[in-house]
């Protein structure tokens, strides 16, 4: 049986409530989605109460609900954010689809493995100069 292979020490795992970060745990887009709808629906709602003279308990019930829909889809952002930062740092560096030039990292990866023997023999110790 062959052991898995250590991860670069650039990929370090999410922790998530003092554990690894785990996508099949927790909400997930469905659940996102029928919060946001029922936010939407409860936002128009509300004021609507108030302008149809419905009783204040409704009012104020439907303001309740509307806050704490807010809380709890926020925080929802806030955990599929990290399934996706996790997701992201898994699978390593990434390289912009746009840029035409290397990337900092890229430069330096190359520098490091280039040794002094393959660099390129230096300049002329006056500073370049001719005469």
């Amino acid at each position: 049986m062959t052991d898995p292979e250590p991860q670069p020490p650039t990929v370090r795992a999410v922790d998530y409530k003092g554990a690894p970060l785990d996508s099949e745990k927790g909400p997930g887009l469905g659940c996102f989605w029928t919060q946001l709808v029922v936010l939407a629906v409860l936002l128009v709602l509300t004021p609507l109460s108030v302008a149809w003279s419905w009783p204040f308990w409704i009012s104020g019930g439907l303001l309740i609900v509307v806050l704490l829909l807010l809380l709890l889809a926020g925080q929802t952002v806030i955990f599929l954010l990290r399934l996706v930062a996790a997701d992201r740092r898994a699978a390593g560096p990434r390289r912009p689809l746009a840029s035409p030039t290397r990337t900092v990292g890229e430069i330096e990866d190359h520098g490091a493995e280039t040794s002094a023997d393959d660099a390129a023999p230096p300049g002329p110790t006056d500073g370049g100069v001719r005469e």
